[in-house]
Protein backbone atom coordinates (compact mmCIF):
# COMPACT_ATOMS: atom_id res chain seq x y z
CA UNK A 1 0.00 0.00 0.00
CA UNK A 2 2.61 2.63 1.15
CA UNK A 3 4.22 2.02 -2.24
CA UNK A 4 1.65 2.49 -4.44
CA UNK A 5 1.17 5.61 -2.56
CA UNK A 6 4.59 6.38 -2.86
CA UNK A 7 4.46 5.48 -6.57
CA UNK A 8 1.32 7.94 -6.89
CA UNK A 9 3.52 10.55 -5.46
CA UNK A 10 6.23 10.48 -7.89
CA UNK A 11 3.98 10.50 -10.51
CA UNK A 12 2.19 13.61 -9.34
CA UNK A 13 5.66 15.25 -8.85
CA UNK A 14 6.93 14.96 -12.20
CA UNK A 15 5.82 18.01 -13.90
CA UNK A 16 8.15 20.31 -15.94
CA UNK A 17 7.93 24.23 -14.12
CA UNK A 18 6.08 26.15 -16.25
CA UNK A 19 8.29 28.98 -15.68
CA UNK A 20 11.20 29.86 -13.34
CA UNK A 21 8.54 31.53 -10.82
CA UNK A 22 4.98 31.04 -9.95
CA UNK A 23 2.74 33.96 -11.45
CA UNK A 24 -0.31 34.40 -10.09
CA UNK A 25 -1.10 37.34 -12.75
CA UNK A 26 -0.17 34.66 -15.62
CA UNK A 27 -3.42 34.86 -17.74
CA UNK A 28 -4.20 31.38 -18.30
CA UNK A 29 -3.11 30.56 -14.95
CA UNK A 30 -4.98 33.18 -13.60
CA UNK A 31 -8.06 31.93 -15.75
CA UNK A 32 -8.29 28.80 -15.16
CA UNK A 33 -8.12 29.73 -11.29
CA UNK A 34 -11.28 32.45 -11.28
CA UNK A 35 -13.28 29.39 -13.43
CA UNK A 36 -12.48 27.20 -10.74
CA UNK A 37 -13.61 29.52 -8.04
CA UNK A 38 -16.62 30.65 -10.45
CA UNK A 39 -17.86 26.68 -10.20
CA UNK A 40 -17.43 26.53 -6.66
CA UNK A 41 -19.43 29.77 -5.56
CA UNK A 42 -22.09 28.60 -8.51
CA UNK A 43 -23.56 26.05 -5.98
CA UNK A 44 -26.20 25.17 -8.04
CA UNK A 45 -24.52 24.91 -11.45
CA UNK A 46 -26.57 27.24 -13.34
CA UNK A 47 -23.95 29.48 -14.48
CA UNK A 48 -24.60 32.31 -12.46
CA UNK A 49 -23.48 33.15 -9.56
CA UNK A 50 -25.68 35.22 -7.19
CA UNK A 51 -24.71 37.68 -4.18
CA UNK A 52 -25.79 35.45 -2.06
CA UNK A 53 -23.97 32.06 -3.08
CA UNK A 54 -20.90 34.83 -3.03
CA UNK A 55 -21.31 35.68 0.56
CA UNK A 56 -21.96 31.94 1.82
CA UNK A 57 -19.05 30.99 -0.06
CA UNK A 58 -16.85 33.90 1.75
CA UNK A 59 -18.82 33.50 5.04
CA UNK A 60 -17.67 29.71 4.76
CA UNK A 61 -14.14 30.95 4.27
CA UNK A 62 -14.32 33.06 7.52
CA UNK A 63 -14.59 36.23 5.60
CA UNK A 64 -17.75 38.10 7.39
CA UNK A 65 -19.03 40.10 4.36
CA UNK A 66 -22.43 42.42 4.74
CA UNK A 67 -25.06 41.69 1.79
CA UNK A 68 -25.81 44.62 1.39
CA UNK A 69 -21.94 46.31 0.86
CA UNK A 70 -21.46 42.92 -1.32
CA UNK A 71 -24.57 43.78 -3.64
CA UNK A 72 -23.99 46.88 -4.24
CA UNK A 73 -19.94 46.34 -5.28
CA UNK A 74 -21.74 43.16 -7.72
CA UNK A 75 -24.80 44.56 -9.04
CA UNK A 76 -23.13 46.54 -11.71
CA UNK A 77 -21.65 43.96 -13.17
CA UNK A 78 -24.64 41.74 -13.33
CA UNK A 79 -26.20 41.92 -16.77
CA UNK A 80 -29.26 43.14 -17.01
CA UNK A 81 -32.14 40.63 -17.14
CA UNK A 82 -29.81 38.24 -14.88
CA UNK A 83 -30.42 37.30 -10.81
CA UNK A 84 -26.54 36.94 -10.66
CA UNK A 85 -22.80 37.40 -12.38
CA UNK A 86 -21.92 35.29 -15.39
CA UNK A 87 -18.50 34.22 -15.78
CA UNK A 88 -17.47 36.83 -17.92
CA UNK A 89 -19.19 39.09 -15.00
CA UNK A 90 -17.14 37.65 -12.34
CA UNK A 91 -13.67 38.07 -13.95
CA UNK A 92 -14.69 41.53 -15.02
CA UNK A 93 -15.43 42.11 -11.47
CA UNK A 94 -12.13 40.44 -10.03
CA UNK A 95 -10.04 43.12 -12.74
CA UNK A 96 -11.94 45.91 -11.20
CA UNK A 97 -11.25 44.70 -7.17
CA UNK A 98 -7.53 44.15 -8.16
CA UNK A 99 -7.14 47.59 -9.71
CA UNK A 100 -9.44 49.23 -6.93
CA UNK A 101 -7.42 47.29 -4.16
CA UNK A 102 -4.14 47.95 -5.34
CA UNK A 103 -4.26 50.40 -7.60
CA UNK A 104 -1.89 49.85 -10.63
CA UNK A 105 -2.08 48.09 -13.30
CA UNK A 106 -0.78 44.68 -13.50
CA UNK A 107 1.98 45.61 -15.89
CA UNK A 108 3.64 48.28 -13.39
CA UNK A 109 3.76 45.96 -10.61
CA UNK A 110 7.03 43.24 -9.98
CA UNK A 111 5.81 40.42 -10.61
CA UNK A 112 8.92 38.23 -8.24
CA UNK A 113 7.30 40.27 -5.24
CA UNK A 114 3.52 39.90 -6.02
CA UNK A 115 3.47 36.10 -6.75
CA UNK A 116 5.39 35.66 -3.32
CA UNK A 117 3.09 37.99 -1.64
CA UNK A 118 0.20 35.79 -3.57
CA UNK A 119 1.95 32.30 -2.97
CA UNK A 120 2.15 33.90 1.30
CA UNK A 121 -1.33 34.59 1.18
CA UNK A 122 -2.83 31.13 -0.53
CA UNK A 123 -0.77 29.32 1.66
CA UNK A 124 -2.12 31.34 4.76
CA UNK A 125 -5.72 30.24 3.37
CA UNK A 126 -4.70 26.40 4.16
CA UNK A 127 -2.48 26.92 7.15
CA UNK A 128 -5.78 27.29 9.15
CA UNK A 129 -3.58 27.18 12.92
CA UNK A 130 -0.85 29.50 11.59
CA UNK A 131 1.78 26.88 12.50
CA UNK A 132 4.10 27.75 9.41
CA UNK A 133 2.64 23.77 7.93
CA UNK A 134 -0.75 22.71 6.33
CA UNK A 135 -1.75 19.30 7.72
CA UNK A 136 -3.97 16.95 6.17
CA UNK A 137 -6.54 17.75 8.54
CA UNK A 138 -6.57 21.83 7.23
CA UNK A 139 -6.68 21.23 3.66
CA UNK A 140 -9.43 18.65 4.47
CA UNK A 141 -11.39 21.27 6.59
CA UNK A 142 -10.25 24.03 3.48
CA UNK A 143 -11.49 21.62 0.84
CA UNK A 144 -14.97 21.01 2.78
CA UNK A 145 -15.31 24.37 3.46
CA UNK A 146 -15.59 25.02 -0.12
CA UNK A 147 -17.85 21.96 -0.74
CA UNK A 148 -15.19 19.95 -2.86
CA UNK A 149 -15.66 15.94 -2.28
CA UNK A 150 -12.37 15.91 -1.51
CA UNK A 151 -12.58 17.14 1.66
CA UNK A 152 -14.68 13.93 2.99
CA UNK A 153 -12.61 11.84 2.02
CA UNK A 154 -9.09 12.06 4.40
CA UNK A 155 -7.65 9.16 2.97
CA UNK A 156 -7.72 11.26 -0.41
CA UNK A 157 -6.58 14.66 1.34
CA UNK A 158 -3.74 12.27 2.63
CA UNK A 159 -2.22 11.34 -0.41
CA UNK A 160 -2.66 14.99 -1.75
CA UNK A 161 -0.37 16.07 1.37
CA UNK A 162 1.54 12.80 0.37
CA UNK A 163 2.54 14.28 -2.99
CA UNK A 164 3.43 17.62 -1.93
CA UNK A 165 5.56 16.93 0.95
CA UNK A 166 9.15 16.60 0.07
CA UNK A 167 10.97 15.72 3.87
CA UNK A 168 7.93 13.08 4.68
CA UNK A 169 7.08 14.99 7.44
CA UNK A 170 3.04 14.63 7.13
CA UNK A 171 3.32 17.88 6.26
CA UNK A 172 3.27 20.93 3.78
CA UNK A 173 5.93 23.96 4.48
CA UNK A 174 5.89 26.93 2.64
CA UNK A 175 8.22 26.08 0.76
CA UNK A 176 7.09 22.55 -0.33
CA UNK A 177 3.60 24.49 -1.24
CA UNK A 178 5.60 27.25 -3.36
CA UNK A 179 6.98 24.45 -5.16
CA UNK A 180 3.92 22.55 -5.84
CA UNK A 181 2.89 26.07 -7.40
CA UNK A 182 5.95 26.42 -9.03
CA UNK A 183 5.15 23.12 -11.01
CA UNK A 184 1.90 23.62 -12.17
CA UNK A 185 1.85 23.45 -15.96
CA UNK A 186 -1.74 24.82 -17.23
CA UNK A 187 -2.50 23.07 -20.88
CA UNK A 188 -3.51 25.46 -23.15
CA UNK A 189 -5.75 24.34 -26.59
Amino acid sequence: MAAAADSECKRSLDRRPSSSSFRLRCSSLNSLRLRRVFDIFDKNRDGLITVQEIHQALTRLGLETDVSDLDSTIRSFIKSGNIGLTYDGFVALHESLDQRLFGLEMEEVAEEDESESDLTEAFKVFDEDGDGYISAEELQAVLGKLGLPEGREIDRVEKMICCVDQNHDGRVDFFEFKHMMQSVVVHTS
